[in-house]
């Protein structure tokens, strides 16, 4: 079910939650957080809404989405609701802001916060340098950011560091997550000797790939080389050496190491649905995710 409601007020809009719950049996019960959409535009809105949605089936809650409009318009509120099919096992609220109301995000979003559940913000695009000092940010335990639509999205995930605040995470990092554990697998395998060297290859406006080598800088200690190049990462130990590499746009990667067979490995390229449903797992502080930031400065780029 989907309600439009024009030139609205925020009063006028939880007026309404309530009576599609009395009439319709719609209930909060069960919601665990209350998910904060920025967006940009009205225009971006209905993909970031798409990934909220599936990512609502593993955690219920409710999604209320921030979209900026004209500044120089009249001040108006437009908003809609969404529920039941429509909305996955999440409550949609989207909410068009207009004119002064643009500066004004978190007033706005404070009414439709459920009691008693974390919250979590979310940028797809657009997000402010300083996540935690951001009017909607500040009423987040957790923020989410993703470089990777950035105007220059390898800057943008260098620059993460100097912003970063307990509770910060970037869907970049979710990005890697199985690139990570393959790694750590094949790592934790005979010959035990240390890591010499890594090479991290790939696009360079692709900040996954200088969170993996932030990560692998941090963790392993040694010299790390970031370039642009066919997807791969090469890791080189005294007398063996380990390579996992993949076409940019496929979906099997290929695992190589000294002495033995090549595995081929379901390795596609993760969703924004998929990663958002994983930042939302944990409401907690993600350190090695810290880690993996101040890791970057020790990676040398070519």
């Amino acid at each position: 079910m989907i309600v439009d409601m024009p030139a609205t007020t925020t009063g006028e809009v939880t007026k309404r939650l309530v009576q599609l719950r009395e009439s319709n049996g719609v209930t909060t019960m069960g919601r665990v957080l209350t998910l904060v959409v920025c967006t940009l535009d009205s225009s971006e809105a209905e993909d970031a809404i798409d990934a909220a949605n599936d990512a609502s089936r593993e955690h219920p809650c409710r999604v209320v989405v921030l979209a900026r409009c004209d500044r120089d318009a009249p001040t108006r509120l437009d908003a809609q609701i969404r529920v039941g099919g429509d909305a996955g096992a999440a409550e949609v609220i989207v909410l068009r802001l207009r004119g002064e109301l643009v500066n004004h995000e978190s007033s706005v979003v404070i009414p439709f916060l459920l009691p008693d559940t974390p919250v979590v913000a979310w940028w797809p695009r657009g997000a402010p340098e300083f996540p935690s000092k951001d009017s909607v940010g500040r009423l987040a335990t957790r923020r989410i950011t993703d470089a990777t639509f950035a105007a220059d999205p390898q800057a943008t995930i260098k620059g993460r560091l100097a912003s970063y605040a307990s509770g910060d995470t970037d869907l970049a990092w979710s990005r890697i997550t199985y690139w990570r554990a393959l790694l750590a697998a094949a790592l934790d395998e005979p010959p035990f000797e240390p890591v010499e060297s890594v090479l991290v290859s790939g696009l360079r406006d692709e900040p996954a790939l200088d969170m993996l080598a932030g990560w692998l800088a941090g963790r392993l200690g040694c010299p790390v080389v970031r370039r642009s190049g066919a997807l791969r990462v090469e890791v080189h130990r005294a007398s063996a050496a380990i390579a996992l590499e993949r076409p940019q746009t496929g979906r099997t990667a290929t695992l190589t190491r000294t002495g033995e067979p090549d595995q081929r490995i379901a390795l596609a390229r993760r969703e924004t649905r998929d990663c958002l449903a994983e930042e939302l797992r944990r409401l907690d502080a993600d350190e090695i995710y810290a880690e993996a930031l101040a890791g970057i400065e020790k990676v040398s780029y070519e």
